[in-house]
């Protein structure tokens, strides 16, 4: 793919991000621009945010579907500016499926915790379906939805052990 002016998929500097408020956001505040392990450090950032909001709140449901949403066209858009299918430094998906594992998992810091590492294990190491949907779609869907379907499957087994114990 060509590549717009002044765009490529090296990583922008904190200054551009800056900016444009939708690098901004796919970069996970600035996140993503780490040199090691963009996607975990984006979503730790997303823990902390979630962490930080009130407890059983309307943020629990709200926030991962509105980021979700709005990921597709945030994660799409961004991803084209710099030319590349799916910049490593751009993290909005972790962020999406962080808050998704985490809205689902059962009640209590263990379980949150456990969802969170669940969740970073399956979205490195992609088994099915979350490969296929990661192959598979392009631009923001194709960002976006092996990270959802990551934060699902990880509630969905942490809820498989809560019950189990």
């Amino acid at each position: 793919m060509n590549e717009p002016p002044g765009q490529s998929a090296a990583n922008p500097r904190f200054s551009e991000l800056l900016r444009n408020p939708v690098d901004l956001l796919a970069f996970g505040f600035g996140s993503g621009l780490s040199p090691w392990a963009p996607g975990t450090a984006g979503s730790l950032v997303a823990a902390a945010i979630w962490f930080a909001l009130p407890a059983q709140t309307p943020h629990s449901l709200l926030l991962p579907i509105l980021a979700t949403l709005a990921g597709f066209w945030i994660c799409g858009r961004s991803a084209a500016r710099r030319g590349i299918g799916d910049h490593p430094g751009i993290v909005w998906d972790e962020f999406a499926g962080c808050w998704i594992s985490l809205a689902l998992a059962p009640a209590g810091l263990p379980w949150a915790l456990g969802s969170i590492a669940l969740f970073r294990v399956l979205d490195i190491l992609k088994p099915w379906p979350i490969k296929w949907f990661d192959r598979n779609l392009q631009g923001g869907a194709g960002i976006m939805l092996d990270d959802v379907l990551a934060g699902i499957m990880a509630a969905f087994c942490m809820w498989s052990i809560y019950l189990l114990v």
